[in-house]
This record gives C-alpha cells, sequence and structure tokens, in this order.
C-alpha cells in the first residue's frame, strides 16, 4: 500500500513549503485541482523543480479536450493526470492514447460516474491505468461506502486508489480494505505539524 499526499491550497509558496516537510513520507505528490486552477502549469513545474525524484499526479479532472490536456501536462513533466469517468469513453480514451504517447499514466475518478462498477468494468479497455474512489467515508454511510467499493474491486483488476476525506479517525477502517494507494490531504496539509501527521500516515500504510 502507498500513500499520496493531496496539495489543495490556493498559495503555491505554502503548498512547496508544506511539501518539502512531507515529501519523505510520501509515494506520490498530489497538485490538486485548485492549485491548477490557481497557477497553471506551472503549479506542476514548481512542484517538479522541488521534488525531482517523486511521482508527481496532476488532477487535471478532463472533462473535454483530453488529447489536448493530457499533452499539455506531459510537457510539464506530469506523471499521472486524471480524467473524470462520467465524460464519454471517447474522451477517456483519447486522453489515455495521448497520455501513453508520452509516458504518462491516467487515472479515472469515479465520483461523476452514473454506475461505478460500470465505469470500473469498462475502465482498463478504454486505457485507463488506476481507478479513483472517490467518496467520502463516515460511520454513518459506511455501507453506502462499502457497497462502491465493492462494486469497484469486484470489476475490476487495476490498482485502486481511494480520497475518502482521510483522518485518524477512519483511516483504519480504510486501510482494512486494502486499496493500492489512499489519499490523504488536509489531514496533513493543514496540520500544525505536518511531518508528524505524514510519518503517521506512512507509518500505517507500511512505509516505514
Amino acid at each position: 500500500m502507498k500513500l499520496q499526499i493531496s496539495f489543495d491550497l490556493i498559495d503555491l509558496d505554502k503548498a512547496i513549503a508544506i511539501g518539502s516537510e512531507v515529501v519523505q513520507y510520501a509515494d506520490i505528490i498530489e497538485i490538486g485541482t485548485i492549485l491548477i486552477y490557481r497557477h497553471g502549469i506551472e503549479a506542476l513545474r514548481r512542484f517538479k523543480e522541488a521534488f525531482p525524484d517523486k511521482i508527481i499526479l496532476a488532477d487535471t479532472k478532463i472533462v473535454d479536450r483530453g488529447k489536448e490536456v493530457a499533452e499539455l501536462f506531459a510537457h510539464g513533466r506530469a506523471d499521472w493526470i486524471t480524467v473524470m469517468a462520467g465524460t464519454s469513453p471517447h474522451v477517456i480514451h483519447a486522453t489515455t492514447t495521448a497520455a501513453h504517447n508520452e509516458n504518462v499514466k491516467v487515472m479515472l475518478d469515479l465520483i461523476d460516474s452514473d454506475s461505478i462498477g460500470q465505469s470500473a468494468l469498462e475502465a482498463k479497455n478504454l486505457g485507463v491505468d488506476a481507478l479513483l474512489f472517490h467518496q467520502p467515508y463516515s460511520e454513518a454511510e459506511s455501507l453506502v461506502f462499502l457497497d462502491k467499493w465493492d462494486m469497484i474491486k469486484g470489476n475490476s483488476s487495476l490498482p485502486i486508489f481511494v480520497s475518502a476525506k482521510i483522518n485518524r479517525d477512519n483511516v483504519d477502517k480504510i486501510v482494512a480494505l486494502g486499496p493500492d494507494v489512499i489519499i490523504v490531504g488536509v489531514s496533513i496539509t493543514d496540520s500544525q505539524d505536518s511531518a508528524a501527521e505524514a510519518q503517521y500516515f506512512a507509518q500505517l500504510v507500511g512505509k516505514l
């Protein structure tokens, strides 16, 4: 299991500074959509310059013009980009084809899928490299969460990344499911001691 740390801040300098504190604990660093909206491709270039040895995922959330966006972020040296499951199969396939031509991997974000199980089933044939289960976890909605998890897991052999507003209260239950990657954001980046929080989650996934 791996740890992906997500940076969903507006301030790019602050994001880089926090990144410097936690980079040793991250397998993958995610440049969140907010940073991309605010700073564009420059956010990717700054992160890649600061952390050249780390895998960088740009949360592009592509819904259209997949070929062009994939090429743009590939030239910015992204290792991963994301495309939305709710867009057309044509856009998804165009995104994966263009990305793979540039040695970039593509993650399918299932948050807007009309049928998570069907999207998971079709993903591999569309060239997708991994699935993103983007569902907040809470005790009140745990059955819904587990039902959706089973629909994804049962319909795909692709790696599954889980982004569930993970914190110290729910991480054990997420880890118990055995996803390939857990994604932690504000629990680390908004902490008074980001390095200590990152270390805590890294230990849970067996990184340390």
